[in-house]
Protein backbone atom coordinates (compact mmCIF):
# COMPACT_ATOMS: atom_id res chain seq x y z
CA UNK A 1 0.00 0.00 0.00
CA UNK A 2 1.13 3.46 -0.90
CA UNK A 3 1.19 5.68 2.43
CA UNK A 4 1.91 8.58 0.37
CA UNK A 5 -0.91 10.88 -0.40
CA UNK A 6 -1.88 11.78 -3.42
CA UNK A 7 -1.82 15.38 -4.74
CA UNK A 8 -5.14 16.36 -6.42
CA UNK A 9 -3.28 19.03 -7.86
CA UNK A 10 0.43 19.61 -9.17
CA UNK A 11 0.42 22.14 -10.95
CA UNK A 12 1.49 25.67 -8.57
CA UNK A 13 -0.52 28.52 -8.52
CA UNK A 14 -3.89 27.09 -9.73
CA UNK A 15 -6.43 28.65 -7.80
CA UNK A 16 -8.93 28.18 -10.29
CA UNK A 17 -11.36 25.93 -11.23
CA UNK A 18 -9.62 24.43 -14.03
CA UNK A 19 -8.04 20.49 -13.21
CA UNK A 20 -4.44 20.05 -13.79
CA UNK A 21 -5.86 18.12 -16.86
CA UNK A 22 -7.62 20.94 -18.40
CA UNK A 23 -4.47 23.14 -18.02
CA UNK A 24 -1.94 20.58 -19.77
CA UNK A 25 -4.66 20.38 -22.20
CA UNK A 26 -4.86 23.53 -23.18
CA UNK A 27 -1.17 24.40 -23.70
CA UNK A 28 0.41 20.84 -24.90
CA UNK A 29 -3.06 18.75 -26.30
CA UNK A 30 -4.64 16.15 -24.91
CA UNK A 31 -2.00 13.43 -26.14
CA UNK A 32 0.47 15.01 -24.16
CA UNK A 33 -1.45 14.60 -21.01
CA UNK A 34 -2.24 11.14 -21.93
CA UNK A 35 1.71 11.33 -22.11
CA UNK A 36 2.00 12.66 -18.50
CA UNK A 37 -0.33 9.74 -17.54
CA UNK A 38 2.26 7.36 -18.95
CA UNK A 39 5.00 8.65 -17.49
CA UNK A 40 3.47 9.20 -14.26
CA UNK A 41 4.12 5.34 -13.54
CA UNK A 42 7.74 5.63 -14.24
CA UNK A 43 8.61 8.22 -11.76
CA UNK A 44 11.67 7.79 -9.37
CA UNK A 45 12.29 11.12 -8.34
CA UNK A 46 9.24 13.20 -9.28
CA UNK A 47 11.94 16.10 -10.05
CA UNK A 48 11.32 16.28 -13.87
CA UNK A 49 7.67 16.25 -12.92
CA UNK A 50 7.80 18.93 -10.96
CA UNK A 51 9.64 21.27 -13.42
CA UNK A 52 7.04 20.71 -15.95
CA UNK A 53 3.68 21.28 -13.60
CA UNK A 54 6.31 24.35 -12.20
CA UNK A 55 6.10 25.24 -15.92
CA UNK A 56 2.77 25.04 -16.87
CA UNK A 57 1.83 26.72 -13.08
CA UNK A 58 4.32 30.07 -14.55
CA UNK A 59 2.31 30.32 -17.69
CA UNK A 60 -1.55 29.57 -16.12
CA UNK A 61 -0.67 32.29 -13.33
CA UNK A 62 0.17 34.55 -16.00
CA UNK A 63 -2.17 33.77 -18.48
CA UNK A 64 -5.05 34.41 -15.87
CA UNK A 65 -3.88 37.42 -13.54
CA UNK A 66 -4.24 40.77 -16.13
CA UNK A 67 -2.00 42.45 -13.14
CA UNK A 68 1.01 40.16 -13.95
CA UNK A 69 0.31 40.78 -17.69
CA UNK A 70 0.52 44.51 -17.23
CA UNK A 71 3.89 44.33 -15.77
CA UNK A 72 5.48 41.83 -18.30
CA UNK A 73 4.02 43.66 -21.21
CA UNK A 74 5.69 46.86 -19.94
CA UNK A 75 8.93 45.39 -18.69
CA UNK A 76 10.27 43.89 -21.80
CA UNK A 77 13.65 43.05 -19.55
CA UNK A 78 11.61 40.99 -17.09
CA UNK A 79 9.19 39.09 -19.46
CA UNK A 80 13.13 37.80 -21.13
CA UNK A 81 13.58 37.08 -17.87
CA UNK A 82 11.07 34.81 -17.36
CA UNK A 83 10.80 32.67 -21.09
CA UNK A 84 14.41 32.28 -20.25
CA UNK A 85 14.00 30.78 -16.64
CA UNK A 86 11.19 28.58 -18.47
CA UNK A 87 13.75 27.35 -20.22
CA UNK A 88 16.41 26.53 -18.27
CA UNK A 89 13.71 24.37 -16.78
CA UNK A 90 13.21 22.53 -20.20
CA UNK A 91 17.17 22.51 -20.45
CA UNK A 92 17.34 20.49 -17.16
CA UNK A 93 14.20 18.25 -17.75
CA UNK A 94 15.70 17.02 -20.96
CA UNK A 95 19.04 16.69 -19.46
CA UNK A 96 16.97 13.74 -16.97
CA UNK A 97 15.21 12.47 -19.92
CA UNK A 98 17.63 9.74 -20.16
CA UNK A 99 16.58 9.63 -24.14
CA UNK A 100 13.46 8.64 -23.01
CA UNK A 101 11.12 8.98 -26.37
CA UNK A 102 8.03 10.01 -24.21
CA UNK A 103 9.55 12.20 -22.24
CA UNK A 104 11.71 13.43 -25.07
CA UNK A 105 8.20 14.08 -26.95
CA UNK A 106 6.78 15.97 -23.77
CA UNK A 107 9.69 18.11 -23.96
CA UNK A 108 9.15 19.41 -27.04
CA UNK A 109 5.79 19.96 -26.74
CA UNK A 110 6.59 22.40 -23.63
CA UNK A 111 9.29 23.85 -25.95
CA UNK A 112 6.83 24.80 -28.56
CA UNK A 113 3.76 26.15 -25.28
CA UNK A 114 6.73 28.29 -24.07
CA UNK A 115 7.31 29.78 -27.64
CA UNK A 116 3.88 30.41 -28.20
CA UNK A 117 3.37 32.09 -25.26
CA UNK A 118 6.33 34.53 -25.89
CA UNK A 119 4.85 34.81 -29.23
CA UNK A 120 1.48 36.12 -27.49
CA UNK A 121 3.00 38.13 -25.62
CA UNK A 122 4.81 40.33 -28.07
CA UNK A 123 1.64 40.24 -29.85
CA UNK A 124 -0.54 41.70 -27.34
CA UNK A 125 2.04 44.74 -27.12
CA UNK A 126 1.82 45.34 -31.01
CA UNK A 127 -2.43 44.29 -30.91
CA UNK A 128 -3.00 47.21 -27.97
CA UNK A 129 -0.64 49.76 -29.95
CA UNK A 130 -3.10 49.18 -32.83
CA UNK A 131 -6.69 49.06 -31.05
CA UNK A 132 -5.77 51.99 -28.56
CA UNK A 133 -5.05 53.88 -32.14
CA UNK A 134 -8.06 52.71 -34.34
CA UNK A 135 -10.62 53.00 -31.41
CA UNK A 136 -8.72 56.58 -30.50
CA UNK A 137 -10.03 57.79 -33.61
CA UNK A 138 -13.71 57.16 -32.71
CA UNK A 139 -13.83 57.63 -29.09
CA UNK A 140 -11.55 59.02 -26.04
CA UNK A 141 -8.80 57.43 -25.62
CA UNK A 142 -9.40 57.09 -21.95
CA UNK A 143 -12.52 54.97 -22.99
CA UNK A 144 -9.79 52.50 -24.51
CA UNK A 145 -8.96 50.41 -21.25
CA UNK A 146 -6.33 47.38 -21.07
CA UNK A 147 -5.51 47.79 -17.22
CA UNK A 148 -5.72 44.40 -15.02
CA UNK A 149 -8.57 46.11 -12.81
CA UNK A 150 -11.09 47.00 -16.11
CA UNK A 151 -10.33 43.53 -17.56
CA UNK A 152 -10.93 41.85 -14.15
CA UNK A 153 -13.59 43.42 -13.41
CA UNK A 154 -15.63 42.63 -16.70
CA UNK A 155 -14.52 38.29 -16.37
CA UNK A 156 -18.06 37.32 -15.69
CA UNK A 157 -21.08 38.78 -14.89
CA UNK A 158 -24.12 37.39 -11.72
CA UNK A 159 -23.07 33.67 -12.67
CA UNK A 160 -19.28 34.35 -11.70
CA UNK A 161 -18.36 31.74 -14.27
CA UNK A 162 -14.67 32.50 -15.85
CA UNK A 163 -13.59 31.44 -19.33
CA UNK A 164 -11.61 34.53 -20.85
CA UNK A 165 -10.25 37.43 -19.94
CA UNK A 166 -11.31 40.39 -22.63
CA UNK A 167 -8.64 42.18 -24.32
CA UNK A 168 -10.11 45.27 -24.03
CA UNK A 169 -13.07 47.02 -22.47
CA UNK A 170 -14.62 50.35 -24.28
CA UNK A 171 -16.76 52.30 -22.79
CA UNK A 172 -17.94 54.65 -25.03
CA UNK A 173 -19.37 58.32 -23.82
CA UNK A 174 -22.19 58.48 -26.03
CA UNK A 175 -24.59 56.69 -28.17
CA UNK A 176 -23.79 57.81 -31.46
CA UNK A 177 -20.42 56.15 -30.83
CA UNK A 178 -21.64 53.01 -30.43
CA UNK A 179 -21.50 52.02 -34.34
CA UNK A 180 -18.05 53.56 -34.82
CA UNK A 181 -16.67 51.10 -32.30
CA UNK A 182 -18.52 48.25 -33.18
CA UNK A 183 -17.24 49.03 -36.72
CA UNK A 184 -13.50 49.43 -35.41
CA UNK A 185 -13.72 45.91 -33.50
CA UNK A 186 -14.89 44.21 -36.83
CA UNK A 187 -11.59 45.87 -38.77
CA UNK A 188 -9.49 44.72 -35.78
CA UNK A 189 -10.78 41.01 -35.71
CA UNK A 190 -11.76 41.65 -32.23
CA UNK A 191 -14.87 39.49 -30.95
CA UNK A 192 -17.75 41.89 -29.21
CA UNK A 193 -19.20 41.64 -25.95
CA UNK A 194 -22.02 43.82 -24.99
CA UNK A 195 -22.36 44.60 -21.13
CA UNK A 196 -24.68 46.73 -19.14
CA UNK A 197 -25.00 46.46 -15.08
CA UNK A 198 -23.54 42.52 -15.72
CA UNK A 199 -26.27 41.39 -13.12
CA UNK A 200 -27.17 38.57 -15.67
CA UNK A 201 -27.12 34.94 -14.88
CA UNK A 202 -27.06 33.62 -18.54
CA UNK A 203 -23.40 34.47 -19.09
CA UNK A 204 -24.49 36.73 -21.73
CA UNK A 205 -21.92 39.19 -21.09
CA UNK A 206 -18.66 36.72 -20.31
CA UNK A 207 -16.04 36.72 -23.03
CA UNK A 208 -15.05 33.42 -24.24
CA UNK A 209 -12.32 34.24 -26.70
CA UNK A 210 -9.06 35.89 -25.60
CA UNK A 211 -9.24 38.02 -28.63
CA UNK A 212 -12.33 40.16 -27.31
CA UNK A 213 -13.78 43.47 -26.69
CA UNK A 214 -16.20 44.28 -24.17
CA UNK A 215 -18.09 47.44 -25.14
CA UNK A 216 -19.72 48.81 -21.63
CA UNK A 217 -23.00 50.94 -22.13
CA UNK A 218 -23.19 51.98 -18.39
CA UNK A 219 -22.41 56.02 -19.83
CA UNK A 220 -25.29 55.50 -21.78
CA UNK A 221 -27.22 56.92 -19.31
CA UNK A 222 -29.54 59.41 -20.96
CA UNK A 223 -32.95 59.69 -19.71
CA UNK A 224 -35.67 61.68 -21.36
CA UNK A 225 -39.01 63.31 -19.35
CA UNK A 226 -41.74 61.45 -19.22
CA UNK A 227 -43.69 62.46 -22.95
CA UNK A 228 -47.36 62.38 -23.83
CA UNK A 229 -46.77 61.42 -27.33
CA UNK A 230 -48.77 59.65 -30.24
CA UNK A 231 -48.04 55.87 -31.37
CA UNK A 232 -48.75 54.56 -34.89
CA UNK A 233 -51.98 53.13 -35.11
CA UNK A 234 -52.71 53.80 -31.59
CA UNK A 235 -55.55 56.30 -30.80
CA UNK A 236 -55.25 59.33 -28.02
CA UNK A 237 -51.26 60.10 -26.72
CA UNK A 238 -49.64 57.59 -24.75
CA UNK A 239 -46.96 57.97 -21.62
CA UNK A 240 -43.37 57.17 -22.96
CA UNK A 241 -39.98 57.67 -21.76
CA UNK A 242 -36.53 57.44 -23.52
CA UNK A 243 -33.94 55.23 -22.14
CA UNK A 244 -30.01 54.76 -22.80
CA UNK A 245 -28.64 51.52 -22.71
CA UNK A 246 -26.67 52.56 -19.13
CA UNK A 247 -29.92 53.65 -17.62
CA UNK A 248 -30.65 51.91 -14.01
CA UNK A 249 -34.01 50.32 -14.27
CA UNK A 250 -34.40 51.82 -10.99
CA UNK A 251 -34.19 55.34 -12.32
CA UNK A 252 -36.54 54.79 -14.74
CA UNK A 253 -39.06 53.32 -12.29
CA UNK A 254 -38.88 56.31 -10.25
CA UNK A 255 -39.16 58.74 -12.79
CA UNK A 256 -42.48 56.80 -13.73
CA UNK A 257 -43.06 57.18 -10.31
CA UNK A 258 -42.98 61.10 -9.98
CA UNK A 259 -45.75 61.38 -12.38
CA UNK A 260 -48.05 58.92 -11.25
CA UNK A 261 -46.87 56.48 -13.52
CA UNK A 262 -45.63 52.79 -13.56
CA UNK A 263 -42.66 51.27 -15.30
CA UNK A 264 -43.48 47.92 -15.86
CA UNK A 265 -40.27 46.29 -16.03
CA UNK A 266 -39.11 45.77 -12.66
CA UNK A 267 -37.07 42.67 -12.09
CA UNK A 268 -35.50 42.04 -9.11
CA UNK A 269 -31.96 43.22 -10.15
CA UNK A 270 -33.61 46.84 -10.87
CA UNK A 271 -31.57 48.65 -8.72
CA UNK A 272 -28.19 47.37 -10.77
CA UNK A 273 -29.37 45.90 -14.12
CA UNK A 274 -29.68 48.24 -17.01
CA UNK A 275 -31.68 49.04 -19.53
CA UNK A 276 -30.02 47.47 -22.52
CA UNK A 277 -29.64 44.25 -20.72
CA UNK A 278 -33.42 44.49 -19.77
CA UNK A 279 -33.75 44.62 -23.98
CA UNK A 280 -31.62 42.56 -24.80
CA UNK A 281 -32.66 39.50 -21.95
CA UNK A 282 -36.20 40.32 -22.47
CA UNK A 283 -36.38 41.21 -18.59
CA UNK A 284 -40.01 41.01 -16.33
CA UNK A 285 -40.53 41.47 -12.94
CA UNK A 286 -43.70 41.38 -10.52
CA UNK A 287 -45.48 43.95 -13.14
CA UNK A 288 -45.04 41.45 -16.01
CA UNK A 289 -48.62 39.78 -14.66
CA UNK A 290 -50.46 42.51 -15.81
CA UNK A 291 -48.33 44.43 -18.73
CA UNK A 292 -46.39 41.85 -19.80
CA UNK A 293 -42.19 41.65 -19.90
CA UNK A 294 -39.69 44.37 -21.43
CA UNK A 295 -40.30 43.19 -25.08
CA UNK A 296 -44.61 43.87 -24.14
CA UNK A 297 -43.58 47.28 -22.82
CA UNK A 298 -40.93 48.29 -25.85
CA UNK A 299 -41.91 51.54 -28.08
CA UNK A 300 -39.22 51.52 -30.21
CA UNK A 301 -35.19 50.64 -29.70
CA UNK A 302 -31.93 50.89 -31.05
CA UNK A 303 -29.33 49.05 -31.64
CA UNK A 304 -26.05 48.22 -33.66
CA UNK A 305 -25.97 45.24 -36.02
CA UNK A 306 -22.99 43.09 -36.16
CA UNK A 307 -21.93 44.44 -39.02
CA UNK A 308 -21.66 47.62 -37.81
CA UNK A 309 -25.13 49.47 -38.79
CA UNK A 310 -27.97 50.97 -37.07
CA UNK A 311 -30.94 49.22 -36.69
CA UNK A 312 -34.50 51.01 -35.08
CA UNK A 313 -37.15 48.69 -34.24
CA UNK A 314 -40.52 50.72 -33.97
CA UNK A 315 -43.51 48.88 -32.78
CA UNK A 316 -46.69 49.36 -35.20
CA UNK A 317 -50.30 49.24 -33.54
CA UNK A 318 -49.20 48.53 -29.60
CA UNK A 319 -52.13 47.14 -27.48
CA UNK A 320 -50.14 48.62 -24.84
CA UNK A 321 -50.34 45.21 -22.65
CA UNK A 322 -49.46 41.96 -23.10
CA UNK A 323 -47.86 41.09 -26.67
CA UNK A 324 -50.02 37.44 -26.74
CA UNK A 325 -53.08 39.38 -26.57
CA UNK A 326 -52.67 41.12 -29.75
CA UNK A 327 -54.00 39.00 -32.69
CA UNK A 328 -51.01 40.47 -35.32
CA UNK A 329 -48.25 42.43 -34.05
CA UNK A 330 -46.23 44.27 -36.65
CA UNK A 331 -42.77 46.01 -36.04
CA UNK A 332 -41.22 48.68 -38.60
CA UNK A 333 -37.52 47.95 -39.16
CA UNK A 334 -35.49 50.63 -40.24
CA UNK A 335 -31.58 50.65 -41.61
CA UNK A 336 -28.91 52.98 -41.18
CA UNK A 337 -25.38 53.09 -42.01
CA UNK A 338 -22.58 53.88 -39.11
CA UNK A 339 -22.98 57.41 -40.65
CA UNK A 340 -26.63 57.41 -40.44
CA UNK A 341 -27.03 57.90 -44.24
CA UNK A 342 -30.64 54.94 -44.90
CA UNK A 343 -29.66 51.64 -45.82
CA UNK A 344 -32.71 50.83 -48.07
CA UNK A 345 -36.40 51.00 -47.45
CA UNK A 346 -37.97 50.38 -43.94
CA UNK A 347 -39.23 47.18 -43.72
CA UNK A 348 -42.29 45.53 -41.89
CA UNK A 349 -41.86 42.10 -40.12
CA UNK A 350 -45.45 40.58 -38.82
CA UNK A 351 -46.41 37.91 -36.75
CA UNK A 352 -49.28 36.34 -34.41
CA UNK A 353 -48.83 37.38 -30.68
CA UNK A 354 -49.74 34.44 -29.90
CA UNK A 355 -46.70 33.00 -31.51
CA UNK A 356 -44.69 34.84 -29.24
CA UNK A 357 -45.17 33.18 -25.58
CA UNK A 358 -46.31 29.56 -25.26
CA UNK A 359 -49.62 29.94 -23.85
CA UNK A 360 -50.07 30.30 -20.13
CA UNK A 361 -46.72 31.90 -19.46
CA UNK A 362 -45.43 35.17 -19.11
CA UNK A 363 -42.25 34.73 -20.53
CA UNK A 364 -40.84 32.46 -22.72
CA UNK A 365 -37.33 31.53 -22.38
CA UNK A 366 -37.76 28.39 -25.02
CA UNK A 367 -37.87 30.66 -27.65
CA UNK A 368 -35.27 33.47 -28.54
CA UNK A 369 -35.89 33.82 -32.43
CA UNK A 370 -39.47 35.14 -31.57
CA UNK A 371 -39.89 35.42 -35.13
CA UNK A 372 -36.88 36.61 -36.62
CA UNK A 373 -37.89 40.34 -34.12
CA UNK A 374 -33.94 41.36 -33.44
CA UNK A 375 -32.45 42.36 -30.36
CA UNK A 376 -34.80 41.20 -27.68
CA UNK A 377 -34.45 37.90 -25.80
CA UNK A 378 -31.01 37.49 -27.97
CA UNK A 379 -28.87 38.40 -24.82
CA UNK A 380 -26.39 40.35 -27.15
CA UNK A 381 -25.95 37.89 -29.69
CA UNK A 382 -27.52 39.95 -32.63
CA UNK A 383 -26.52 43.16 -31.78
CA UNK A 384 -26.03 45.50 -29.24
CA UNK A 385 -28.49 47.88 -27.76
CA UNK A 386 -28.00 51.72 -27.25
CA UNK A 387 -31.42 52.89 -26.14
CA UNK A 388 -35.05 51.80 -26.10
CA UNK A 389 -38.78 53.75 -25.89
CA UNK A 390 -40.89 52.38 -23.18
CA UNK A 391 -44.84 52.72 -22.40
CA UNK A 392 -45.58 53.57 -19.18
CA UNK A 393 -48.81 52.80 -17.41
CA UNK A 394 -51.15 53.93 -14.60
CA UNK A 395 -51.66 51.73 -11.79
CA UNK A 396 -55.70 50.92 -10.83
CA UNK A 397 -57.06 53.02 -8.48
CA UNK A 398 -57.58 50.92 -5.92
CA UNK A 399 -55.23 48.32 -4.61
CA UNK A 400 -54.70 45.52 -2.01
CA UNK A 401 -51.52 43.62 -1.80
CA UNK A 402 -53.21 39.87 -0.46
CA UNK A 403 -49.94 37.46 1.60
CA UNK A 404 -50.96 33.61 0.85
CA UNK A 405 -49.28 31.36 3.72
CA UNK A 406 -48.73 27.31 2.61
CA UNK A 407 -47.70 25.15 5.14
CA UNK A 408 -45.47 22.17 4.88
CA UNK A 409 -43.08 21.50 1.93
CA UNK A 410 -45.66 19.77 -0.26
CA UNK A 411 -46.17 21.83 -4.06
CA UNK A 412 -48.79 19.45 -4.88
CA UNK A 413 -51.56 21.19 -2.97
CA UNK A 414 -50.04 24.50 -3.11
CA UNK A 415 -49.70 25.46 -7.55
CA UNK A 416 -53.02 24.38 -7.88
CA UNK A 417 -54.73 26.78 -5.23
CA UNK A 418 -52.70 29.62 -6.82
CA UNK A 419 -53.99 28.71 -10.16
CA UNK A 420 -56.60 28.55 -9.06
CA UNK A 421 -56.84 31.63 -7.31
CA UNK A 422 -55.65 32.98 -10.51
CA UNK A 423 -58.63 31.89 -12.65
CA UNK A 424 -61.04 33.05 -10.31
CA UNK A 425 -59.59 36.44 -10.87
CA UNK A 426 -59.26 36.41 -14.81
CA UNK A 427 -62.96 35.56 -14.51
CA UNK A 428 -64.16 38.75 -12.98
CA UNK A 429 -64.57 42.35 -14.40
CA UNK A 430 -63.08 45.30 -12.27
CA UNK A 431 -60.46 42.90 -10.61
CA UNK A 432 -56.80 42.81 -12.11
CA UNK A 433 -53.88 40.53 -10.94
CA UNK A 434 -51.13 43.48 -11.66
CA UNK A 435 -48.22 40.84 -9.97
CA UNK A 436 -47.44 37.33 -8.54
CA UNK A 437 -44.51 36.77 -6.35
CA UNK A 438 -43.44 33.53 -4.49
CA UNK A 439 -41.32 34.23 -1.04
CA UNK A 440 -39.83 31.24 0.26
CA UNK A 441 -38.00 30.71 3.44
CA UNK A 442 -34.62 32.48 1.94
CA UNK A 443 -36.78 35.12 0.71
CA UNK A 444 -38.52 35.95 3.75
CA UNK A 445 -35.30 35.85 5.95
CA UNK A 446 -33.22 38.34 3.93
CA UNK A 447 -36.20 41.08 4.21
CA UNK A 448 -36.37 40.23 8.24
CA UNK A 449 -40.77 39.65 7.72
CA UNK A 450 -42.37 38.32 10.60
Amino acid sequence: MNSQTTRIREIPYNYTSFSDREIAIRYLGEPMWQTIEQLRATRRTGRSARMLFEVLGDLWVIDRNPYLQDDLLDNPKRRAALTEALRHRVRQMRERSEGNALALELIAAIDAAIARFERQLDEQVALRSRVAKRLGQVTRRDNVRFDGLARVAHVTDATDWRVEYPFVVICPDTEAEVAAIVSACIELGLTIVPRGGGTGYTGGAIPLDARSAVINTEKLEALSAVEWRELPGVDGQVATVRAGAGVVTRRVSDLAGLHGLVFAVDPTSQDASTIGGNIAMNAGGKKAVLWGTTLDNLVSWTMVTPDGHWLEVERLNHNLGRIHDQETVSFRLTRRAADGSPLGEPETLSMPGASLRKAGLGKDVTDKFLGGLPGVQKEGCDGLITSGVFVLHRMPKHIRTVCLEFFGTDLAEAVPAIVEIKDYLDRRTGVVMSGLEHLDERYVKAVKYT
